[in-house]
Formats: C-alpha cells, sequence, structure tokens
C-alpha cells in the first residue's frame, strides 16, 4: 500500500500516473466508487471523498487498513489533506475531517511508502 497526500490542486494524481505509469483507466475516481471499488482498484484518487460517502452510508473505518492489507495490498490511495485551516461548523463536516485524518494516519503507518506532494514536488515521508 502507498499514500499520496496534498493540498488540493498539487499535482497528486499527475505525480502518481507518471511514478507508477498507470493510466488514466487504471485510476479510480473516490467520489463515485463504492465501499467495494477500493478493494479492486491499483489507485483509488479522492480518497478523502471516498471516506466522505462511506459516512453518509453510516460505514465505521476503524479496520479499513487491515481489510485493504488482506485484500488490496498494493493499492496507491490519493487524498487531499483536510486537517488545515478553519474547523468547519457543521458536525458531520467535523466528523468527516477527522476521520479521513485518523483513517490516513493509520494508513500512513501501514503504507510500504508515504508521499507529499508540494506544488507537484514530491515530499517523501516514509520509504520502505
Amino acid at each position: 500500500m502507498r499514500l499520496v497526500i496534498g493540498g488540493a490542486f498539487q499535482g497528486k494524481k499527475a505525480y502518481v500516473a507518471e511514478k507508477y505509469q498507470l493510466p488514466n483507466e487504471k485510476m479510480t475516481d473516490g467520489s463515485a466508487a463504492s465501499y467495494e471499488e477500493i478493494f479492486d482498484t491499483p489507485c483509488l484518487y479522492h480518497f478523502h471523498e471516498w471516506v466522505k460517502e462511506r459516512l453518509k452510508e453510516g460505514k465505521k473505518l476503524e479496520s479499513l487498513e487491515e481489510e485493504l492489507i488482506d485484500k488490496n495490498p498494493d493499492i496507491i490511495l490519493i487524498s487531499n489533506e483536510l486537517g488545515y485551516g478553519v474547523v468547519p461548523i457543521d458536525k458531520f463536516d467535523r466528523e468527516y475531517r477527522e476521520t479521513t485524518g485518523r483513517v490516513c494516519t493509520r494508513l500512513a503507518k501501514k503504507s510500504k511508502s508515504v508521499v507529499r506532494i508540494i506544488c507537484g514536488m514530491e515530499c517523501v515521508l516514509k520509504d520502505e
């Protein structure tokens, strides 16, 4: 498992496509993906949106990293960082932001590599 994080519009998807030679058709949009699709795709971008949709469905994601390691250990996840800036007033938005951060933290611990993309450039946080 690999995790690529960064702010919105920083070039995360382009970085993954180039680095891992992944064509667009092998990359799944998390904003439109079902729960099950994460276990069958080489790459899921908009992971933060995938988390949001699962929360709307009432899913619990406490053991997602273990399920991913078991079912799709080579997945590349691309997620926006949401924990910066003003804390949302809306309760659901706060829960979404916190859950995404906590899930990404657990995924980072289990990932082979964690890369942060800033202005299209990689900053390697972890590489095993």
